[in-house]
């Protein structure tokens, strides 16, 4: 909420009216309402900076085209910024300097902030654009957050009072699963396992692919904690013996958050994992996914074709998914029907008609893809095809005019021809209903912050598949490790492709059952790019590490 005393301020440069400035002042106190001053007609930014800065006293610098390092913002909370109106932009060991653009804080919020870092503080002006600028670039802070998540499902409520007398679930519970969600949403982690043995309860992040341990409460906080998460997910909290699967919805911070929900009965009670889906991480744009153009060219011509079959393969959690849903989002326009069959939807894709598979009672893929094909559709999306009914109906429904995209679980894409002809599809059937397969894997990032070159001989970048000339002049990157990264020296993930296209040559090999190597060898001589090759030329940009390359390639050699 705006200050009075900034009000105060601004109509004495009668670049805004009283009336105008007591409507910004209505609002939350998390609310930063001065932005809006921006779009006022009379209100020029930077010269009200400098009227403040001679006015006041205090130096004016305008931070339009400043870098800011992220650790230096996230020094102070986002709470105390949006207090305050203060940033933090440069730090040494004896001083602090923060930039505003509302004056009046200065007095005021020097004792506390000096508390705060425990040091001298320092403020200059900026306009107001500029700071907006370097809020944006502020994460919420797990404290932050807490405060701020709402339960979206309001069954909830009702839930808690009617079944949880004995478990006694305290605040101090409430507080520790409030944090642990706000934890795992501020590192973006994939999943949290929550996860009971004989003499310990332990808690751990899936952060960029690798499990950390984050948390060991008491084992006497164990069955509450269990029970919140339970009730949190609409789960029967007395059922103890056999696994079941709930949802969470929450807002945190403001954004749309689904917590998938796993219980497993174990030796020692049991264990629930949660799968985070948040929308706002949704890339849906191809271009951003780590396809190189020529894939991206490949990939695009297949699923632009008016039928036929696509097909996505690779391990859980090598990001199918996402790359499906942006080849969905292309896709859908208004003169698209579009159905899917998901085990369970993910994310809402507006425009699709998408169903939920349910085994217990009845609807399976096989049920779907035959009512789908019932429901005049143009485009039909399955979540995976498992079994040679599923496959059949498919393929069938690609060479009678529909466009299919699916996933398989095989290690690159020429295996993914093996697999379908396994299955006991037909060769021939194979070959025409084919377009385009696509295998991926996903690669940790090296951190920006603490990256810094790697010394590898040239002996062993051609030992990693690096042709001798293109070795001699690489640089080759490792991360230090750092705050940003939780000294992981890796921050994010890309992902690597091989996009394998059902070429005449091709084809003909399928039509003899020929082996899955004698097909990848003929897609490469056809320009195909292994999983190797790619991964190797995020080795070359920077953007990951020969380790990382080597590890998410290692069955992809001939």
């Amino acid at each position: 909420m705006i200050r009075k005393d900034f009000i105060d301020i601004v109509t004495n440069t009668g670049m805004a009216t009283l009336k105008e400035l007591r409507r910004l002042s209505m609002g939350r106190d998390d609310e930063i309402n001065e932005f809006e001053l921006l779009s006022m007609p009379y209100f020029d930014e930077n010269k009200f900076a400098k009227i403040c800065s001679e006015k006041f006293s205090i130096t004016f610098i305008d931070l339009k085209n400043a870098k800011v390092p992220p650790e230096t913002l996230q020094t102070l909370k986002k709470r105390h910024v949006v207090k305050w109106r203060a940033i933090p932009i440069q730090k040494t060991a004896s001083k602090v300097t923060l930039a505003t653009f509302d004056p009046s804080v200065v007095a005021e919020g020097t004792k506390e902030l000096t508390d705060i870092f425990k040091k001298q503080v320092e403020f200059i002006l900026t306009n107001i654009s500029s700071w907006r600028k370097l809020y944006s670039g502020i994460k919420d802070s797990v404290d932050d957050l807490i405060n701020n998540i709402q339960e979206v499902t309001a069954a909830t409520a009702a839930v808690t009072e009617e079944s949880v007398k004995a478990e006694d679930i305290s605040d101090d519970v409430v507080t520790f699963v409030n944090r642990l969600l706000a934890e795992a949403y501020v590192k973006k982690a994939s999943d949290i396992h929550v996860e009971p043995y004989e003499k310990i309860f332990r808690v751990r992040l899936r952060v960029d692919g690798n499990l950390v341990e984050v948390a060991q409460p008491p084992k006497s906080m164990m069955a509450s904690v269990l029970s919140r998460l339970k009730i949190m997910s609409q789960m029967d909290i007395s059922e103890k013996r056999k696994p079941q699967d709930g949802r969470i919805k929450l807002l945190i911070g403001g954004n749309p958050i689904d917590y998938r929900v796993s219980s497993l009965p174990t030796l020692f009670g049991e264990k629930i994992v949660l799968r985070l889906l948040d929308s706002s991480n949704l890339q849906l744009d191809m271009t951003k996914l780590g396809f190189e153009q020529k894939q991206l060219e490949v990939f695009k011509e297949g699923i632009h074709r008016p039928y036929g079959m696509c097909l996505v393969t690779g391990p859980t959690g090598s990001g199918k998914t996402t790359t499906l849903y942006s080849a969905l989002a292309d896709l859908n326009t208004p003169d698209n029907n579009i159905s899917t069959a998901e085990d369970p939807c993910e994310f809402n894709l507006e425009g699709c008609n998408q169903v939920n598979v349910k085994k217990e009672v009845g609807l399976t893929f096989a049920v779907a893809l035959k009512a789908f094909l019932r429901q005049d559709p143009d485009i039909i999306m399955v979540g995976e095809i498992r079994d040679l009914e599923v496959g059949e109906i498919a393929v069938e429904a690609a060479l009678t005019g529909h466009l299919v995209l699916s996933t398989l679980h095989t290690n690159d894409a020429p295996a993914t021809v093996t697999r379908l002809l396994n299955m006991g599809i037909e060769p021939f059937l194979v070959v025409a209903a084919l377009n385009v397969i696509v295998a991926q894997r996903l690669c940790r990032k090296i951190c920006i912050n603490c990256r810094e070159e790697n010394k590898v001989s040239l002996d062993e970048l051609i030992a990693c598949g690096f042709a001798p000339a293109s070795a001699e002049k690489i640089k080759v990157y490792k991360g230090k490790g750092c705050e940003i990264c939780n000294n992981t020296g890796y921050k994010g993930r890309v992902a690597i492709y091989e996009v394998l296209s059902v070429t005449p040559k091709v084809r003909e090999l399928i039509l003899r059952n020929s082996s899955s190597d004698d097909i990848k060898r003929q897609a490469i001589r056809d320009g195909m790019k292994t999983l190797r090759m790619c991964a190797l030329t995020k080795v070359a940009q920077g953007l990951t590490t020969l380790e990382e390359a080597v590890s998410n390639s290692a069955s992809d050699q001939l």
